[in-house]
C-alpha cells in the first residue's frame, strides 16, 4: 500500500498516519521527495478503517488486490467448477440454456428435450424475477420452483435458476443444481455471505455498471464464507451506446483471467437484448476464452412472458451449436 500525503501535509500529519497503521501492526516506510512524503506499507492484505479520513492524506493505492481468495496469487492453477456431471473451466465449456423466466412444465419439458437432445444438461430458468418496472412480469416464484423441480424429477437435466434474498435461499437450494446471483444482486452482501454457506456453485453475474475489481470482491464474500465454487458471469454493462440493450464486456474475460482462477461465462441473451446478435456474441464469447454461455430459449419466443425478443427458437439454438462446436474443435474446448 501506497500512502501520498499532500505537499502541505505537517510533519504530525505524517507521525499520526504511522502511529495508526501501527496499531495495526503494519511497518511502515516513510519516503520523502522534497516537501512531498509518501509511506510504503508492505503488507496491503490489512484493512485500516477510516484511514482516507486522516489529515494530509492525498490518495491511497493499494499494491495487491483486496480481493485475496479469488486472486490468481492465491491459486495459481484455474479452478473448474462441477455442476452434476458438467465441468466449467480449464478448458471445459459449459453451455446453459433456457427460458428467462419458468413458465409452465410443458415448456420445460420441451425445452430440457430440447438440451438433451445437443447433449447439454444445464437449464437455466428463473422462478424470481426481479425486474426494474414493478408493472413487468415478475415470476412464478415458489410456484415455479415446484415446476423446475417436476422437470428435473421427469427428465434428469440439472437446473440452475436464481436466488434474490436471504429469505428465498433455502427453499432455492434445495431444488438447484448451481444458484443464480443476479445482476441487480451482486453486491446484495447479506445475500453473498449466506451463499457463502451453501455447497451449491453460485453463478455470480456482473452488476449493470461493476468494475471487475468490484466483481471479483463480490465473489470473495461468497468465497470467504465457505463456498469456493463461483462462477463469474459477463452480462453486459451500461454505457452510451443504444444499439443493443447493454454494451457487451468481452475484454473482461482476458482481465479475469489474469487476475482470477475462477472461470468466467458470458450471457450474450442479456448482454445484447437482440435475437439476431446472440450467435456472433456466443463464439466471440468462446473465442475471447470464455468457460460458456447462459443463453436464453423458448418453443415460442413471441408469446414468452420475459424477454422474448432476445430469445432463440430450439431451430436457432441448434443452429448455434453447431458453429459453437465448429470453433471449440478448432479451439481444442470441449463443449459439454
Amino acid at each position: 500500500m501506497l500512502i501520498f500525503m499532500r505537499n502541505s501535509a505537517s510533519e504530525s500529519d505524517v507521525n499520526r498516519v504511522v502511529e495508526r497503521l501501527d496499531e495495526f501492526n503494519l511497518n511502515a516506510d516513510v519516503l520523502r521527495n522534497g516537501t512531498a512524503a509518501m509511506i510504503y506499507v508492505k503488507d496491503d492484505s490489512v484493512e485500516v478503517p477510516s484511514l482516507s479520513a486522516f489529515n494530509g492524506i492525498e490518495r491511497i493505492v493499494h499494491t495487491e488486490a483486496r480481493y485475496k481468495l479469488a486472486s490468481r496469487n492465491h491459486k495459481p492453477e484455474d479452478t473448474i467448477i462441477e455442476v452434476g456431471d458438467r465441468r466449467i473451466g480449464g478448458g471445459n465449456f459449459c453451455v446453459m440454456a433456457g427460458p428467462c423466466a419458468v413458465e409452465s412444465v410443458e415448456l420445460g419439458l420441451e425445452i430440457a428435450s430440447l438440451l438433451k437432445s445437443e447433449n447439454l444438461a444445464l437449464m437455466r430458468g428463473g422462478a424470481f424475477k426481479p425486474r426494474t418496472s414493478p408493472y413487468s412480469f415478475q415470476g412464478l416464484e415458489y410456484e415455479g420452483l415446484d415446476i423446475l423441480v417436476e422437470i428435473r424429477k421427469q427428465t434428469g437435466v440439472l437446473v440452475v435458476t436464481e436466488a434474490i434474498d436471504v429469505n428465498s435461499v433455502g427453499r432455492v437450494e434445495k431444488i438447484a443444481d448451481a444458484i443464480q446471483v443476479g445482476s441487480r444482486n451482486m453486491q446484495n452482501f447479506s445475500l453473498l455471505k449466506r451463499l457463502g454457506k451453501t455447497s451449491k456453485p453460485i453463478l455470480l453475474k456482473r452488476g449493470m455498471s461493476a468494475t471487475i475489481e468490484e466483481l471479483l470482491l463480490a465473489a470473495e464474500y461468497i468465497i470467504s464464507g465457505g463456498n469456493e465454487n463461483v462462477i463469474l458471469c459477463e452480462r453486459g454493462i451500461r454505457t452510451f451506446g443504444n444499439f443493443a440493450r447493454n454494451t457487451l464486456d468481452l475484454s473482461i474475460i482476458p482481465a479475469v483471467k489474469e487476475k482470477s482462477h475462477l472461470p468466467i461465462i458470458v450471457d450474450p441473451s442479456h448482454a445484447t437484448g437482440k435475437r439476431n446478435f446472440i450467435s456472433s456474441m456466443s463464439k466471440a464469447a468462446l473465442a475471447a476464452g470464455a468457460d460458456g454461455l447462459l443463453i436464453e430459449v423458448h418453443t415460442n419466443p413471441e408469446l414468452s412472458l420475459s424477454d422474448g425478443g432476445q430469445s432463440l427458437n430450439p431451430d436457432e439454438f441448434k443452429s448455434l451449436m453447431v458453429e459453437i462446436r465448429k470453433l471449440a474443435s478448432v479451439m481444442n474446448v470441449n463443449v459439454n
